[in-house]
């Protein structure tokens, strides 16, 4: 908008005697800004005191379970509670107590179905013991992660559930250690620290029951596809396949590392048949490398179990229907939020750290069969 019409009033106003003479004009009141209705007209404890005719201390002893409160005196106030609709100040509440019955989740990546059934799990168990759940997604970049932990710890949570991203990063690490906050890691290992409580999977039981399975089928070359190294399940994973072919000396494994992302499932899948051996089989390390192998292995009319087997580590719903079924290496994701919720409530009551495992377990199917007498096509071949 021009702003000349408004130097030229002023101008004119300098140089009119008349305008010189005029009053200036009075200030137009303004309104005090006022909270919405629905605010304003909330009711508090003196309207309640008022309503059942008792002081303000009783209606705190009533609302707060104290014992020394007669049954007519609670009638009285939790009936002018109901006539007036009145809801407890939780804010205050929290302030006196010192807590505020809430508790924060860092997850690495929502997305991934696991990790939302493991904060299903954790958010059961903590409303059932009166809290409340803040989550925040760090969408696989490590320095969200601690940006997170610092904004929780400033909403003042009571208790920490740690799933990082990548729990080398420094700037983690840091956030961590500068809070008195207790938390607990799910399947994450920061060395840096002792005074975490952990749940963890034992990956490599799991592991070793699909190596055992596909060399007694007659595999001689098996890959696993694996996701960040940087975070505990991706090292346990190749750990254990490491130890489970030096027992088979005939057995060659190949490692391709990188991200829990479908991107990284289909360019390590493609790395892999397009290089001078490929696998036999490939044991896909995450429901969403599964869904990039698949893509890939069906752009080159690769046949499930004839031309590859395949294993996927962790369970997904849909993965039921395909066909063929699918050798899994499986886990309960929903206890392993839920025995983190327990281990944090029990610190709450005083408990020391804790560490629990969990199992893991190979289920077969009928996506592992032989390998077949030749290795799957190249790009650019025939299948």
């Amino acid at each position: 908008m021009s702003t000349e019409p408004t130097r030229r009033g002023r101008k004119a106003a300098k140089t009119s005697p008349a305008a010189s003479a005029a009053p200036a004009p009075a200030a137009v009141p303004v309104a005090p800004s006022r909270p919405p209705a629905a605010i304003a007209d909330r009711a508090g404890m003196r309207q309640v005191a008022d309503r059942a005719g008792v002081a303000m201390s009783s209606v705190s002893r009533v609302l707060s379970g104290h014992p020394d409160v007669s049954a007519a005196m609670r009638s009285r106030v939790m009936a002018a509670v109901e006539e007036l609709g009145y809801e407890p100040n939780m804010l205050a509440q929290m302030l006196r107590k010192g807590a505020t019955q809430t508790i924060g989740f860092v997850v690495g990546d929502i997305s991934n179905p696991l990790l939302a059934q493991i904060a299903l799990g954790a958010e059961v168990a903590l409303r059932a013991a009166g809290y409340a759940m803040l989550l925040t997604n760090s969408v696989n970049q490590p320095n969200l992660d601690a940006t997170h932990i610092r904004l929780l710890q400033q909403r003042r949570v009571d208790g920490l559930l740690l799933s990082l991203s990548d729990e080398t990063n420094d700037q983690t690490i840091e956030a961590l250690s500068a809070t008195p906050t207790p938390s607990v890691l799910i399947d994450r290992d920061l060395r840096t620290r002792t005074e975490e409580s952990a749940v963890l999977s034992d990956h490599a039981a799991g592991i070793t029951q699909a190596v055992e399975h596909l060399v007694g089928l007659g595999h001689r070359r098996i890959a696993l596809i694996a996701g960040s190294p940087h975070v505990r399940p991706t090292r346990e994973r190749i750990n254990a396949l490491e130890e489970a072919v030096e027992a088979h000396p005939e057995v060659h494994a190949q490692v391709r590392p990188g991200a829990f992302t479908e991107v990284h499932g289909g360019a390590a899948t493609r790395e892999l048949l397009d290089g001078r051996r490929p696998p036999t089989a490939i044991i896909a390390g995450g429901n969403q490398i599964l869904v990039g192998v698949l893509g890939e292995l069906a752009a080159r009319q690769v046949r499930i179990p004839d031309d590859i087997s395949l294993v996927t580590c962790d369970d997904v719903p849909l993965a039921k229907f395909f066909t063929p079924t699918l050798a899994t290496i499986g886990r309960d994701p929903y206890e392993m939020g839920a025995e983190a919720a327990a281990l944090l409530l029990a610190r709450f009551g005083g408990a020391e750290p804790g560490v629990i495992t969990l199992p893991t377990s190979f289920t077969g199917g009928r996506s592992c069969a032989a390998p077949p007498r030749t290795a799957p096509p190249a790009q650019g071949e025939r299948p």
